[in-house]
């Protein structure tokens, strides 16, 4: 027996024959429907995305969730999409619905279509990223479904040719995504950090951490950079989501002691804690925003009076 052979192999079937995480039988002759043209743009525009986030997408028109899921492995096995390995080092992988990525064949596809965007998605860290686009992904989904539109990072920044990046003296700030809603004529900003619980609550090293990102963020409001760096004339939320509570509340407290005019523009939340939430797409659109001195703010069209 060889080195090779004496090697665990990774199951390409279970035992009913159907594909694994690790192997799917290739299919020939894929063409993306128009319903799935709007999955692949969505996870272009997002990055990872859930099946659970993407049967929502469509959920207007496409009801059966087992349909979509059959879908979604056609396109798999046809090439446009890719399961990406990381997901399988996440916390209840086995129990999580798959997170699809797009292959160079979806791209070279769209661009094909004349569809192709210059979108940005999250950087760094695959499950920090992936964290990134779930949130941004449900809100786009859950706004739409209440009649608002949501402009993303790529369309902000060609207003002025701009990159994410905001210069402040020999700093800069990239937050971890931009995006704006549009209520029918009215608007807001949306500037979205997402914290995984890594960061230090303190720390005098130049890494990003709680207080100079608050810092960061003060001297951007105080003297109006995200307005020179983008364009911007809407009001400009800046959105921080939890992993966990007791961190929402230092930071809030954090907050309140330096945040100077941001104050009022700093809202957070904490990410549902419990699979099925997670596979919801309504509490960063429809449940409140906290804030360290003020009132809740939503997102939601009913939530234009606060913010």
């Amino acid at each position: 027996m060889t080195h090779t052979d004496s090697q665990p192999r990774k199951k390409q079937t279970d035992s009913l024959g159907r594909a694994t995480f690790h192997h799917i039988a290739p299919l020939a002759h894929v063409r993306p429907t128009p319903r799935e043209i709007r999955w692949l743009k969505h996870i272009e525009r997002h990055g990872p995305i859930s099946s659970a986030y993407l049967h929502a997408l469509t959920e207007d028109t496409h009801r059966c969730k087992d349909t979509s899921l059959r879908q979604l492995q056609k396109l798999r096995a046809g090439g446009f999409l890719m399961l990406p390995r990381q997901q399988r080092l996440t916390e209840h992988t086995d129990f999580n619905p798959y997170i699809y990525d797009l292959t160079k064949q979806a791209h070279a596809h769209l661009i094909d279509l004349g569809r192709a965007e210059p979108t940005v998605r999250p950087t760094g860290h695959w499950g920090h990223g992936a964290a990134v686009s779930s949130v941004t992904s449900a809100i786009e989904i859950a706004a739409a479904q209440d009649g608002v539109r949501y402009i993303p990072a790529h369309e902000i920044l060609a207003i002025k040719q701009a990159s994410l990046s905001i210069p402040i003296g020999r700093s800069k700030l990239i937050p971890d995504q931009l995006f704006a809603l549009d209520y029918g004529g009215m608007y807001r900003a949306c500037m979205l950090e997402v914290d995984r619980g890594t960061e230090p609550k303190t720390s005098n090293a130049a890494r990003k951490n709680y207080a100079s990102s608050i810092e960061l963020y003060r001297q951007i409001i105080e003297k109006n950079l995200h307005r020179d760096s983008y364009g911007l004339k809407a009001t400009t939320l800046i959105l921080w989501v939890f992993s966990q509570r007791s961190n929402e509340q230092r930071f809030l407290d954090m907050v309140g002691q330096i945040g100077g005019p941001a104050k009022g523009l700093i809202c957070t939340q904490v990410m549902p804690n419990d699979r099925a939430a997670q596979a919801t797409i309504r509490p960063h659109y429809g449940n409140n925003w906290a804030r360290c001195q003020s009132a809740p703010v939503l997102l939601s069209r009913s939530g234009l009076k606060t913010g």
